[in-house]
Parts: C-alpha cells; sequence; structure tokens
C-alpha cells in the first residue's frame, strides 16, 4: 500500500509542513487577517495521499492563502485544538476565526468552499447581504493533549450498543461503567474507531497485531463516549489511546502489546 507524504514544494512557500506545535502557532500568529487552510492527514489513509495532491494545486492557484499541513497523530496538540478525529480533515480559519470545514476527500467541496471565502475579503456580498460570516471565533492557542481525538455520545463493545451515559453521572459511577467494559471480555481494546473502520493509525495497527496472532477480543470506540475517554485516562493513570486489557487488567498500548508478544 502506497503511503501518504506531506505535500511540499519549494516553489510554494505557502505550503507549509508543521513540525511542533511551537511552529504551529507561531505561523499562525505572524498575520492574523491572513486566510489559513488546515490539512490534517495521516501517511497510512490512502485518501491523504490524493488530497495532500488537491492541497499542493492549490497552494499554487492561491498564493495569498497558507496552506498547513498538520499529520494528526504527530502533532496531538494541535489535532485536538480542532477536535479532529478522523483524516483527512480541513479547516479554513481567518486569523482565529473558523470560517469552514471538510471532513474526508472531497476536493470539490474544499475547493468550493476555499473559493468562497478567498474571494470573500470585504464585509459586504455583492448582493447587498452580508459576507459570509465565521462559524466560530477564538483566541486560544492549541491546548497540549494526548494521542487522541475527541468524541462523543455513545459507545459500543463488539456489536452491542452500550446505553447512553447518564446525565450528570458522577465519577464514581463513571469508574463503574468503565470498570465493566474493561471487564465485558477477557481482551478489550479501546480504541478509536471500530476494527472494521479504525480512526487512527495506532488502533489500526492494535487491531492487525491482534487478529494476526489469533487474539478474540472486544473493543470499546472512544470516540463514541467522550465520558469514558477522559475517565479511562483518570482511572488506569494512563493518558493514550488505544488501551488494551486482559481479565481486566491493563497491559497497556501498542509499544507494550509489540514487547510482550516479542518476548
Amino acid at each position: 500500500m502506497t503511503t501518504a507524504t506531506a505535500p511540499t514544494s519549494p516553489d510554494l512557500p505557502n505550503l507549509v509542513s508543521i513540525e511542533s506545535p511551537e511552529e504551529f502557532t507561531s505561523t499562525m500568529n505572524a498575520d492574523l487577517d491572513r486566510i489559513s487552510v488546515l490539512n490534517f492527514w495521516a501517511p497510512w489513509a490512502e485518501p491523504c495521499q490524493q488530497m495532500n495532491q488537491v492541497i499542493k494545486e492549490l497552494a499554487a492557484k492561491y498564493p495569498k492563502v497558507w496552506f498547513l499541513s498538520v499529520e494528526a497523530e504527530s502533532q496531538p496538540d494541535v489535532s485536538e485544538s480542532f477536535d479532529v478525529d478522523s483524516v483527512p480533515t480541513f479547516v479554513l480559519l481567518r486569523g482565529h476565526t473558523l470560517l469552514s470545514r471538510v471532513s474526508g476527500a472531497n476536493a470539490s467541496l474544499l475547493a468550493s468552499a476555499l473559493a468562497s471565502h478567498a474571494a470573500s475579503g470585504s464585509s459586504t456580498s455583492t448582493n447587498g447581504g452580508a459576507a459570509n460570516q465565521p462559524s466560530s471565533s477564538t483566541t486560544s492557542q492549541p491546548r497540549a493533549a494526548p494521542s487522541t481525538y475527541q468524541g462523543a455520545i455513545e459507545g459500543s463493545v463488539g456489536d452491542h450498543s452500550l446505553h447512553k451515559p447518564p446525565q450528570n453521572e458522577t465519577e464514581e459511577e463513571l469508574f463503574e461503567r468503565c470498570k465493566k467494559i474493561m471487564s465485558s471480555n477477557k481482551v478489550v481494546l479501546f480504541m478509536k474507531g471500530n476494527p472494521d473502520q479504525p480512526k487512527c493509525g495506532f488502533s489500526q495497527k492494535t487491531v492487525a497485531l491482534l487478529k494476526s496472532e489469533g487474539v478474540a477480543f472486544g473493543t470499546f470506540d472512544i470516540l463514541q463516549d467522550e465520558a469514558v475517554r477522559q475517565g479511562m485516562k483518570k482511572l488506569n493513570d494512563w493518558p493514550t489511546f488505544p488501551q488494551i486489557f486482559v481479565g481486566g487488567e491493563l497491559i497497556g498500548g501498542l509499544d507494550i502489546l509489540k514487547e510482550q508478544i516479542e518476548t
């Protein structure tokens, strides 16, 4: 399988690959009136290969727009700041103001959104009405976060849907709910997505490794339950995902699983 690479070109100074949160912050703060397109991608996601080429073409077409490519898993703090839970995802900003968001490999939608906002530099539109208004605005900087994405709502173990989190759930009740999920199968994988559609490379590799070893396991999609996601980090003092449990006990993440299989 061909892996995607970050779109770069020495002829396109407006095409930047972000290598750190500090670089991201300084680049964004350099010009708060400038339109920027954030390209959240991953090398293991085939649609990103296609869309990274689209980004290069758009960068050539719009030299005054900055295109910042962010490898989502390598820069989790930046990804967390923009609630990125799948790749590719594109976020259009003017300074710190959110203009538009495009999820998935939809080149025409991205091009249309960019054309609309790149052309709307004035405060009023040509038909006399209001110009395209920003969706929201923030002056906050990207916050630190573990290698994981945000999620919400409801989770599942295997194909069995779990009840939605009760309202006003106490921490004690949340921990009890987490423990029940941890013990729901002999082996339980807390991951992003599900075995058929993993939402990150680490989850994808963990599923592949367990399957290659012939291990039967249940899964819980942390993207579908933010309370469990946060509760698991605190309950087990383990800030990242995926998390693997055997007999209700945490053994660790992908690296530790690899070590245990090798030994």
